[in-house]
Parts: structure tokens; sequence; C-alpha cells
């Protein structure tokens, strides 16, 4: 991107609208069941004006999750070649003063109230072009990733060093914490698939990707020594019967979950899914 224009600098939006068509099908919600990976029924057409419609009503789902990595390359590696997502399309380079204030408005207002330069907080400065934003999006049956990074602009895109350090604390316990939820198929081996996953990514030098065990461990060499059946924690009662989860670090050390969906709370997800297409094309 050349320096700042405002045609230029309206780049992203026209980037997301185009990705918003290319994209497929996409998420309900970060548990949806594994029908929504299907093509959706089109819609009868609208009627009167959409602008008066309930908020609910004008929206089409989740469109996709963000994470800010400190390596793009990396991070591209893990959700395209270990997890198997397709990537949809790149951009990057993104600077100036429209960008800047649309992504990080609420950062700026904070730093001054706390009399603070916003650098010293974090905050890439794509105002002036000193930082740049790059994004790439991947595509996974039923959601798309965007992944993000800031870099300074005499950084490389890609493999350059990122702008600020991670957060130190990404618990799924803290408020404001988010999490990106991958479904595995019904057929699948839920505990090996967790070993061959950590297994890979170790492989490609990704030490940072570890999932949890159901089995207390207090160091890292008791958790890679906890047997295969320790994976995954595999609920059988109550509404959640049926329900198999484990939650894991990524590259970044973002959090994720990995989740499969059988027996009743299957039914549960699928009914659900039914009586909202229902609903929406009524």
């Amino acid at each position: 991107m050349t320096p700042a224009s405002s045609e230029g600098n309206g780049k992203l939006d026209a980037m997301r609208r185009t990705t918003l068509k290319a994209a497929g099908a996409v998420a309900l919600g970060a548990m949806a069941n594994r029908s929504l990976a299907q093509p959706t029924a089109p819609r009868p057409a609208a009627t009167g004006d959409r602008n008066k419609a309930p908020l609910g009503a004008r929206l089409q789902g989740v469109q996709h999750f963000g994470v800010t990595v400190q390596n793009m390359d990396r991070s591209y590696a893990f959700y395209v070649e270990v997890l198997g997502g397709t990537e949809v399309m790149r951009d990057g380079d993104f600077q100036g003063e429209r960008i800047h204030n649309t992504l990080l408005t609420d950062q700026e207002i904070l730093a001054r109230e706390r009399k603070v330069n916003p650098r010293t907080m974090g905050i890439p400065d794509l105002r002036t072009g000193a930082q740049r934003l790059d994004v790439r999006f991947i595509q996974f049956d039923n959601v798309v990733i965007e992944l993000l990074q800031y870099r300074d602009a005499q950084q490389p895109m890609g493999s350059g060093d990122s702008f600020a350090e991670p957060r130190d604390l990404m618990s799924p316990a803290f408020p404001r914490s988010m999490h990106i939820c991958f479904h595995l198929r019904d057929d699948v081996d839920f505990n090996l698939f967790i070993s061959d996953m950590e297994a890979e990514s170790a492989r490609r030098g990704m030490t940072q990707v570890r999932a949890n065990r159901v089995v207390t461990v207090t160091t890292e060499a008791e958790r890679l020594a906890a047997p295969l059946s320790t994976n995954s924690n595999g609920i059988t009662e109550g509404k959640s019967n049926g329900w198999r989860l484990i939650y894991c670090k990524g590259p970044d050390g973002e959090q994720l979950e990995f989740v499969q969906a059988l027996g009743p709370v299957k039914k549960v997800f699928d009914d659900a899914f039914a009586a909202r297409r229902s609903k929406r094309s009524a």
C-alpha cells in the first residue's frame, strides 16, 4: 500500500466485503454442529425495509474469528498445514490515518486518559506508517479465521518481528479472553488427534502448541507422559452427555478448544440449528 490516501486506507473495508462473499458458509457459533458445513438453503427475498428489522434479522451469522500473531508465517503453517485450513486471501502493509482510527481509536483515547505515550502500551502507529498491519484469512468447513500481524515498517511481511510483545496470561478463566473452537468429525479418534497434532507441531518447532490433560500434572514432563486416554474429557451425563473436549494453546499461546459432539448433545445442537433455520426462512 502506498502512503495514506482516503481510497487506499479504505482498502480494509473493501477487503472484508470481498472476503464475506468468498469465504463460504460461516459458523452460527463456536460450537456449531456438523450440519453447518452443508450448503445453506437460499432464503426468501426480504419483505419491507431490512433496516427496520430487529438487529438479529440483519445478520448473516459469524463471519470470522481473529487472532493477532507474532509470526505470520508460523501461524499460517499451523492453521493451514497442520490443521488443514485453506487460504481465502491475504493482504497487508495497511497504514494511514483512516485505518489507524478504524482499529485503534479506543486504545488511543485510553492512552491519553492515562497520560502515557500510546507506543509504551504496545499500540502500533499505523497513522504515520511507522508500523504496518498484514492479514491472512483461513477457511475451515464452517468458519473463517483471520490472522493479523502488526510490525515495524522495516520488518519484512510474514516472517518479520511483531511490533508488540504477546500477553503473558491467556487463561480462558480471565474476563475478556476469547478462544477459537475446532469441531472434530464424528468418526475421529479424539485422543489420537490431539497426540498427532502435538507431534506434528513439535516437528515444526511449534513447541507452544500444548493440549491440557484430564489428570493432574505439575510439570511438562508429566504432561507429556500422561496416557493417551487423558487427552480429552468425555462427558457422559447431564445436558452435555456426548460432548468431548480439551483446551489447547496455539503457536502464539492463543487459546484453542477442540470438541466433538456425539449422542444426546449432538441432537440438541442439530435440533437447535434446524429450528433456527426454519424460523429465519419463515
